[in-house]
């Protein structure tokens, strides 16, 4: 299954668009390599999305074309969460 459809389906992101302007932006990786909205993703693959201040580690656990709302948080299992610190810019 393409990764922009995958993380629609799984309900991970809201949107395919935004998949797909994520992964356009290289901040989405599957297996630690950037990944295109057309990546095809596997059972066991890892993806790590960064959005916001925010980053996303998941494993895929199962790949289905539909499901519903119940049983999107099934097709996946998170690996790890955590907040990016805000860099602050130097001051002289």
């Amino acid at each position: 299954m393409r990764l922009d459809k995958y993380l629609k389906t799984s309900r991970i992101l809201k949107r395919r668009t935004v998949s797909k302007e994520l992964a356009d932006q290289q901040r989405v990786f599957v297996n630690g390599k950037i990944a295109k909205p057309s990546t095809e993703v596997k059972i066991g693959d890892t993806i790590r999305i960064l959005f916001g201040y925010r980053e996303l580690t998941v494993k895929v656990k199962m790949i289905q074309k539909q499901v519903n709302k119940n049983d999107a948080a099934l097709m996946f299992e998170v690996m790890e969460e955590k907040k990016i610190e805000k860099q602050e810019e130097e001051k002289d």
